[in-house]
């Protein structure tokens, strides 16, 4: 009897350890972050993906509006003004609805435009209380003269009250 004790003790004693020595979930803690790396983030390191999924519908129907040509549902998604870093270097800060004028140039020079949504992520900076919904796609653009140009895209869109603020686009144009 005092064996099977000893050996339930045991046991039980190396199943607490076996808990204790479970990491953490990285996705809400930097307790794992190595502390010698050689760079340290100027930005923040401190993420999770506690971003809602009504935002990231928001996002993600963004994409389906500009596919489909549908500038004045787009347009819901944005804030009153937005911040934009395209693909080609330049910096636009504009209301939503200078912004949706220059985009619905280019847009109706397209006949159809095709998005096929590879991957999301939901990030968030809980230091700095912003929420981010990233997206890589392609994007198979046909224009209106019949050229067809088509590039893979990785976007970050920053989510504010449910509507996007900031908004900055990778392009590598496939061949």
């Amino acid at each position: 009897m005092i064996i099977c004790f000893g050996i339930v003790a045991l046991l039980s004693c190396n199943s607490d350890k076996d808990k204790k020595a479970e990491p953490e979930n990285p996705a809400t803690t930097t307790a794992n972050t190595p502390t010698d790396l050689p760079y340290k983030a100027s930005y923040t390191s401190n993420w999770t993906t506690d971003v809602s999924d009504a935002d990231l519908k928001t996002v993600l129907q963004s994409y389906k509006d500009w596919a489909d040509g549908n500038m004045t549902a787009l347009e819901t998604a944005f804030a009153d003004t937005v911040d934009v870093e395209m693909n080609s270097g330049d910096h636009l800060h504009n209301s939503k609805g200078d912004l949706m004028k220059f985009w619905g140039t280019y847009r109706d020079s397209l006949s159809s435009v095709t998005i096929d949504m590879e991957a999301w992520h939901k990030m968030y900076a809980t230091d700095k209380k912003e929420g981010y919904i990233i997206t890589w796609y392609k994007e198979t653009d046909t224009y209106k003269t019949g050229k067809v140009d088509s590039a893979r895209y990785h976007d970050i869109n920053q989510v504010k009250d449910g509507k996007i603020v900031w908004y900055s686009q990778y392009k590598r144009p496939l061949k």
